[in-house]
């Protein structure tokens, strides 16, 4: 493999503070490449009132980036963008300054479409890796279901015409790869984990004396975490607790859903955790559930596997790319709350031996995920 440094300018629409799954793969890439040596630029949206270049520190390590001007959302709690046609103008100079060897999109909206075609005109190489589904994005515009679907078409079509502009398209899985190329009309999207540091995470073997079913990631609707709360409502009080570690928009629906089922006394919001209290929590988890039906991998899920969680989750995206069913947990069809609460009590009520088997399949499993791997392969596609 070539050792020749690069530089490289990577673009997001999202990226820490904000906290979900894009973002933690943006921060992971970005601090795994100038780790290796490489030079990186990151360009984001500012998530405050000031903006221009910035040397940030991100998991320890200091990087360049380039705050563009941003807009809130104006019904999502966090959500800020800029808009297209200033960041046109901004990354033309941000361009003419950094003169990368590569740009990495991170997204077709809004940064990348403005990111894309400005690098197009100066013919810089470009790859650009999707992980966003305008089906997720919809619930946050307040509109009849058929000016959505209407949306979401055209936001397919805007990514196509984004994505032909680029060299190389990657998302984490080969069915979301499967599933870009059939929206977009692209050819040869490559299948890239996001990967993680595998050795992060504090895998602790064996069986659990005060079993709890853990759900981690964004608190909105999309993630149909109503599913895990339904399915706690067939298990007796001393047979199960649930923790819902996140923050997100769909938080109050969910506690008032809690209240109703009789269950508050034993779901716990705990809200946005830091990353030890995340180990924590993963560490002492009897199972982790992942109810969504609209994910292209799921780093959260994978964080899980690498804490050698066994897996409930719903059989839909990649998430069976993850989950073997029976093999490191199950997958349940999305919207069977039965079939999801027979799959928890099949974990809980497996032998110790069984429950170490899950557990070895998912580290198993989560180990071709390392983030060194995905490194590699990002490397390989920037130098073409």
């Amino acid at each position: 493999m070539s050792t020749q440094k690069m530089t490289v300018l990577i673009g997001a629409d999202t990226f820490p503070p904000d906290v979900n799954g894009a973002a933690k793969f943006t921060v992971r890439l970005a601090v795994g490449l100038a780790s290796r040596g490489h030079r990186v630029v990151v360009v984001a949206p500012s998530p405050d009132t000031e903006f221009g270049l910035r040397n940030e520190v991100h998991e320890g390590v200091e990087l360049e980036v380039y705050r563009l001007r941003s807009w809130k959302w104006f019904n999502h709690p966090w959500l800020r963008f800029a808009l297209p046609w200033e960041v046109q103008r901004d990354t033309a100079a941000i361009l003419d300054t950094v003169k990368p060897d590569v740009v990495h999109s991170q997204s077709h909206l809004n940064v990348g479409w403005g990111l894309v075609r400005m690098a197009h005109k100066r013919k810089v190489r470009i790859v650009a890796t999707n992980h966003f589904m305008p089906e997720n994005a919809a619930q946050f515009v307040p509109l009849p279901q058929f000016v959505l679907d209407w949306i979401v078409r055209v936001l397919w079509k805007v990514a196509g015409n984004t994505y032909r502009l680029t060299d190389a398209i990657t998302t984490p899985t080969r069915k979301a790869a499967d599933y870009l190329e059939k929206a977009t009309g692209s050819e040869g999207v490559h299948a890239i984990s996001c990967g993680l540091n595998v050795s992060n995470y504090r895998p602790v073997m064996g069986k659990r004396k005060d079993p709890y079913a853990l759900f981690l990631g964004r608190v909105e609707q999309e993630k149909h975490i109503e599913e895990l709360l339904y399915a706690t409502t067939r298990f007796a009080p001393s047979e199960l607790r649930v923790v819902i570690a996140g923050a997100g928009d769909d938080k109050e629906r969910l506690e008032k859903l809690a209240r109703d089922l009789k269950i508050s006394d034993r779901v716990e919001f705990r809200g946005l955790v830091d990353d030890a209290e995340l180990v924590t929590l993963l560490s002492e988890a009897a199972v982790f559930v992942m109810p969504s039906t609209a994910e292209l991998q799921s780093i959260a899920t994978m964080e899980a596997m690498a804490s050698a969680l066994p897996v409930v989750a719903a059989n839909a995206m990649a998430l069976p790319h993850l989950v073997h069913d029976g093999e490191n947990g199950f997958l349940y069809e999305p919207r069977d709350i039965d079939g999801l609460a027979r799959a928890i009590r099949t974990v809980l009520d497996s032998s110790d031996a069984q429950y170490r088997a899950f557990q070895t399949e998912s580290l198993v499993i989560v180990a071709d995920h390392d983030i060194a791997t995905t490194l590699d392969r990002f490397e390989d596609i920037y130098r073409g």
